[in-house]
């Protein structure tokens, strides 16, 4: 019923972590499968947990592209009616795709999402709960709780688990960071969907984390006005679109 898309590279202070995101989905209750988008490695360095997992499929990229890339590209390896993208160093809640199966298989939602939690290093975590309310939103609402690029993003693109057909037409934007805003942007403008008030996600906060790396706030702020405009201009266009049907 659901893939999940990982991209890595399977650099080795995060093998343990992309352990314990593969540890997450074999807990569990409702049948998944995974792509492991291997951004220019080779395969030999898969943890042996998800190696010998006949449900994690890999796609060997022969050179480096980056994570939007690599995470578009194994789109074309989704076989599945669902899709949820995910990091190599995070973790799901153990409920995460059944609480969101449910209610897109109940309601006919595009996709359905919940909170995150931030996951120290001491194993403690704390709730994050994003600018978009809880509830149904119409196509291209979610926007709408972005009220400025420097603002808090409305929705965590890894808690948005999707129809893998809007999750095509939406992919990640063609930016180094900030592609995933795209994604979570693009998928929202295209469906109603509804945000649970649960979580359904860990971010794990460590050194190694991509927000952490030197040099990442010299692009963040460009990046997040790119994701906001575009976010803008997908709703306008579709609303505009409605406008001229009813019309």
């Amino acid at each position: 019923m659901i893939t999940v898309v990982i991209a890595s590279r399977l650099c080795e202070d995060r093998l343990d972590h992309l352990t314990a995101m593969h540890a997450s989905l074999t807990r569990q209750s409702v049948p998944w499968e995974a792509v492991i988008s291997l951004d220019g490695v080779s395969p030999d360095r898969l943890p042996a947990p998800l190696a010998q997992d006949p449900r994690v499929r890999t796609l060997v990229l022969p050179r480096p592209v980056g994570a939007a890339c690599a995470r578009n590209l194994a789109l074309a390896h989704v076989r599945t009616r669902y899709t949820n993208w995910a990091d190599d160093d995070d973790e799901f809640t153990d409920d995460a795709m059944s609480v969101r199966l449910n209610t897109l298989e109940s309601t006919g939602v595009g996709w359905c999402a919940g909170w995150s939690e931030d996951q120290h290093s001491d194993g403690s975590t704390t709730l994050w709960r994003c600018p978009t309310p809880p509830g149904r939103h119409e196509a291209g609402d979610v926007w709408t709780y972005w009220k400025s690029p420097a603002d808090t993003i409305p929705i965590g693109p890894t808690t948005i688990l999707a129809r893998t057909d809007l999750v095509r037409a939406a992919p990640m934007g063609g930016l180094v960071q900030g592609e995933d805003y795209c994604a979570a942007l693009g998928v929202t403008a295209l469906a109603p969907g509804i945000l649970l008030p649960v979580p359904v996600y860990r971010y794990r906060k460590w050194d190694g984390q991509m927000t952490a790396q030197v040099g990442y706030g010299q692009l963040e702020a460009a990046a997040r006005e790119h994701a906001w405009a575009y976010g803008r201009s997908l709703r306008a266009v579709l609303h505009r679109g409605e406008d001229e049907v009813d019309g």
